[in-house]
C-alpha cells in the first residue's frame, strides 16, 4: 500500500515544480526521469555492498553518479549543468538495460533555475526503494495526475473500472493479453495482479467475492500479506516467463510509452513488452492475435479523420470505430474482451456505426455496461460504455446483455467525491451470472437482473439499425422509460441550418431591424435561454447578401463553435451568426421546442467531445446531425417539461429567499453600528 511519507514526497516534488512545469503530464516525466535515475544510482550502491562492481554509473558516466551530484559543495548551476547533460546522454550509455536506455530517450530539463532544481532532487534524494511493491504503488499514485485529456484524445480509466473490466474478463495465467492503445499500462498491471491473485496460497474465492459484493471493497484492497500483496506462489518459474511474454502494450504516443515502460518495470516485468505502434495506421502486427484484449482508445479522431490501412472489415475514418474493429478482429478463437467506447457507438445512424455494430453482435458481442456520464470529471463528462466480447459464446448465445451502472463508488460532479452507492460489485455479480449461464448452456430465459435486461439478438437487429441502447428494449413499465432515438439530422422531423455574418464594412448590412443573435445573446448563466429581441440586428440585404439565415420562431439555438452548448429558443424570427446550429422543427405534432431543448442540455458533455479545431473547437454540422435524443409521445414531452419549470421556479423562489435572508442579515449587523437602515425584509 502507499505509505504517507511517499505520497507527501510525490506531491512535494509537483508543488516544486508546478511554476515552472505547469503541464501535469510534463510533471510527471520529470519525476519519473529523477526516481529512476536515482534508482540505477541505489542499485549500483547495493551492488558495490555486495562485492560487485557498478554498472550504471561506471567509466565515462561515473561522473554522473547520484553522490556527485548531491555532493555538499556542489554549486547551484553546476549542479543544473551537470544534471541537464547526464539525463541527455543517459540514452546512450552502454551500462544500463535497453529498457532504461529507452526512458531516457529525449529526456530534457525544460527549465533552467538551479534553485528549483536544487529542491526537486532534495526531494528526491528522500525516496527508498526498498520495495519494488512499494514503489509501484507510489508511481502508480504519480501517473493519477495525468486524469487529463491528452492530445490524442485519451482519458485516464479510473482504477476502479479497470479492475471491474478485468474481473468480468477474467484473465488467466495461460493467455496472452494486449492493450492497443495502453496509455500507462493500467490495465495491463491489473491483469497481472488479477493472475497472482488466482495463483496465490490461502486465496480463498468465495471469501473475497463476499467482501468484494457486501462491502463493496476493491479487489486490489483485499491483500494476503502487507504491502506485498499477492504473490503468487503457485506460478512456477515457467509461468512467470510465460506471463511476461503474453503481455502486450501499444501506443501511439512516445511518452505513454516512456511511462507504460516504467509502471510495467516497477510491477516486476524486467523486460515490459510496450511498443510504439500506431495501431490503426500500421500493418506490421496486423497478423498477432490475442486472447485478452482490453482498452479504454482514444475516442477523438484528427481534423479530416483516421486513414487507416485497407484491411479492417468496417470502412471507417473515426478512431473510436477502428480501434473497436480493430480489437474484435484480433481475438483468437476463444478470446474476450472489454473496451470502453463512447455513446456514438452505441446508437449513431452513420453508415460505419451500423456496420460495426452488425458485426459485434453476429459475432463477438455478449454484453453492453452504460456508464455514468460523469465517469471521466473533471476533464470529461462524455457518456461512455463498456462492451463485453467473447467470440466463442457470442456464436451460440441468441441473446445480448444490457446492464447499467448509475452509481460508480464515486459522486458524478468535478471531484468525484465517494458516495456511498455502488453498482459495481451488483452488476459484477449478475453479469458473471448471465455469462456463466451462456458458458453451461443453461437458459437465459428466466433470468432477470435487478441492474439490467437480457434482450434477444433478433429483437437488436429487428430493423437493421443494431441500436445498442439496454433501454430502447425495455418492455415493462418500471421506472424507465423506453422511447426511440431521433436523429437531428432526421429530415422528417427536423432541418438543422447554420448561421452568418454579413460584411462588417458595409454599413447597409447592419442596424436594419431583423435580430441577429450572437454568444451575448445566450447568458452562460441561463439555463435555457428565451430570444425575443437581440443586441444586434441586421438588415435584408445584409441577410440577402450573406450566409446568415432566417430561422422561425419556436426553433432550437444551439452555440457549436468555441463556447460549446448554449441553448436558446428564440420567440421571434432569428438570424444567428456562424457559431450556432439551428434546429427547426418541421413537424410539431411529434416534437416541442422546450422539450427539444431540454433533451439537448443532456447532450452537452457529447457536443464537447465531439468538437475539433485548433483556435476554435467546433462541431460539423454533419456532426451535429448524428446528435440522437429520446423522443417520447407529445403529451409526455409536455408534461416533462412543465415538471422542469416547475423545478425551475422552485430554485428561482429559493434563490431569492437566499437574497432576501442574506439581505437581512446585513441589515442587521448595519444596526448594529447605527446606520439607517430599513426594517428587515421578510419572505
Amino acid at each position: 500500500m502507499l505509505d504517507t511519507d511517499t505520497k507527501r514526497r510525490i506531491d512535494s516534488c509537483r508543488d516544486i515544480l508546478v511554476g515552472k512545469v505547469p503541464d501535469p503530464k510534463s510533471q510527471v516525466e520529470q519525476i519519473t526521469i529523477a526516481l529512476i535515475y536515482k534508482f540505477m544510482d541505489d542499485m549500483d550502491a547495493e551492488a558495490k555492498e555486495f562485492g560487485r562492481n557498478r554498472s550504471f554509473f561506471a567509466g565515462n558516466y561515473a561522473k554522473y553518479g547520484w553522490s556527485k551530484l548531491m555532493a555538499p559543495g556542489m554549486g547551484g548551476f553546476d549542479m543544473l549543468a551537470l544534471y541537464s547533460e547526464a539525463i541527455q546522454k543517459m540514452n546512450e550509455n552502454p551500462g544500463i538495460p535497453a529498457l532504461f536506455r529507452d526512458i531516457f530517450k529525449n529526456a530534457y530539463l525544460p527549465y533552467r533555475d538551479p534553485e528549483t532544481l536544487r529542491a526537486f532532487l532534495k526531494e528526491i534524494d528522500g525516496f527508498t526503494y526498498d520495495h519494488s511493491e512499494r514503489l509501484g504503488d507510489a508511481f502508480e499514485y504519480l501517473l493519477s495526475v495525468l486524469g487529463s485529456q491528452g492530445e490524442a484524445g485519451q482519458f485516464r480509466t479510473p482504477r476502479h473500472i479497470i479492475d471491474f473490466m478485468v474481473e468480468i474478463i477474467d484473465p488467466k495465467k495461460d493467455e496472452t493479453i494486449l492493450d492497443p492503445a495502453c496509455g500507462t499500462a493500467g490495465f495491463l498491471i491489473s491483469s497481472y495482479k488479477h493472475i497472482l491473485k488466482h495463483n496465490t496460497k490461502g486465496y480463498k474465492k468465495q471469501q473475497d467475492r463476499e467482501a468484494y459484493d457486501e462491502k463493496g471493497v476493491p479487489i486490489e484492497a483485499l491483500t494476503l500479506e502487507t504491502p506485498l500483496h499477492y504473490k503468487g506462489d503457485l506460478l512456477s518459474p515457467d509461468d512467470r516467463k510465460r506471463i511476461a511474454a503474453n503481455i502486450h502494450g501499444y501506443d501511439i504516443s512516445p511518452d505513454m510509452v516512456r511511462l507504460s515502460l516504467v509502471n510495467m518495470y516497477l510491477h516486476g516485468f524486467t523486460d515490459p513488452h510496450i511498443d510504439e505502434y500506431d495501431t490503426l495506421t500500421s500493418e506490421e502486427r496486423w497478423n498477432h492475435y490475442s486472447d485478452i484484449i482490453l482498452a479504454n482508445p482514444p475516442f477523438m479522431s484528427p481534423k479530416g479523420g483516421i486513414k487507416p490501412h485497407k484491411r479492417f472489415s468496417v470502412q471507417a475514418t473515426r478512431s473510436e470505430v477502428l480501434f473497436v474493429d480493430y480489437i474484435a478482429e484480433h481475438l483468437t478463437p476463444t478470446g474476450r474482451a472489454a473496451v470502453i467506447v463512447p455513446e456514438g457507438i452505441i446508437f449513431q445512424s452513420g453508415t460505419a456505426y451500423k456496420a460495426l455494430r452488425k458485426l459485434l453482435v453476429e459475432n463477438h458481442l455478449v454484453a453492453v455496461v452504460s456508464l455514468p456520464a460523469g465517469l471521466f470529471n473533471p476533464y470529461s463528462g462524455v457518456k461512455t460504455s463498456i462492451l463485453i466480447l467473447d467470440k466463442a459464446l457470442a456464436k451460440k448465445a441468441d441473446s445480448i446483455g444490457f446492464f447499467k451502472i448509475e452509481n460508480d463508488g464515486f459522486g458524478l460532479g468535478a471531484q468525484r467525491r465517494p458516495i456511498d452507492k455502488n453498482d459495481l460489485p451488483k452488476i459484477r455479480a449478475e453479469l458473471s451470472e448471465y455469462l456463466r449461464r451462456l458458458r453451461t448452456g443453461e437458459s437465459v430465459a428466466e433470468f432477470q437482473p435487478s441492474l439490467g435486461l437480457i434482450v434477444d439478438k433478433a429483437k437488436v437487429a429487428a430493423n437493421n439499425d443494431y441500436n445498442l441502447s439496454g433501454e430502447r428494449y425495455r418492455e415493462n413499465g418500471g421506472h424507465n422509460h423506453s422511447f426511440p432515438i431521433v436523429l437531428l439530422g432526421d429530415s422528417s422531423l427536423f432541418r438543422v441550418e447554420s448561421g452568418g455574418t454579413p460584411k462588417s464594412d458595409v454599413g447597409e448590412y447592419w442596424n436594419g431591424g431583423i435580430p441577429w443573435a450572437t454568444l451575448v445573446d445566450l447568458p452562460a448563466s441561463d439555463f435555457i435561454t428565451e430570444i425575443t429581441s437581440t443586441q444586434r440586428t441586421i438588415s435584408e440585404r445584409g441577410l440577402r447578401e450573406s450566409s446568415a439565415k432566417m430561422i422561425p420562431a419556436n426553433s432550437v439555438i444551439v452555440s457549436t463553435r468555441a463556447t460549446i452548448g448554449r441553448i436558446a429558443i428564440n420567440r421571434v424570427p432569428t438570424a444567428t451568426n456562424q457559431g450556432f446550429k439551428n434546429v427547426i422543427i418541421q413537424d410539431p405534432t411529434r416534437a416541442v421546442p422546450e422539450y427539444v431543448a431540454l433533451a439537448l442540455t443532456k447532450l452537452v458533455p457529447t457536443m464537447d467531445a465531439w468538437a475539433t479545431g485548433g483556435t476554435f473547437k467546433e462541431i460539423s454540422k454533419s456532426k451535429f446531425c448524428e446528435l440522437g435524443i429520446p423522443l417520447p409521445p407529445l403529451e409526455v414531452q409536455k408534461e416533462i417539461v412543465a415538471k422542469i419549470a416547475s423545478y425551475q421556479d422552485e430554485i428561482a423562489r429559493l434563490k431569492a429567499a437566499i437574497e432576501s435572508e442574506e439581505c437581512n442579515i446585513q441589515t442587521t449587523l448595519a444596526q448594529l453600528w447605527g446606520e439607517e437602515v430599513a426594517a428587515p425584509a421578510e419572505f
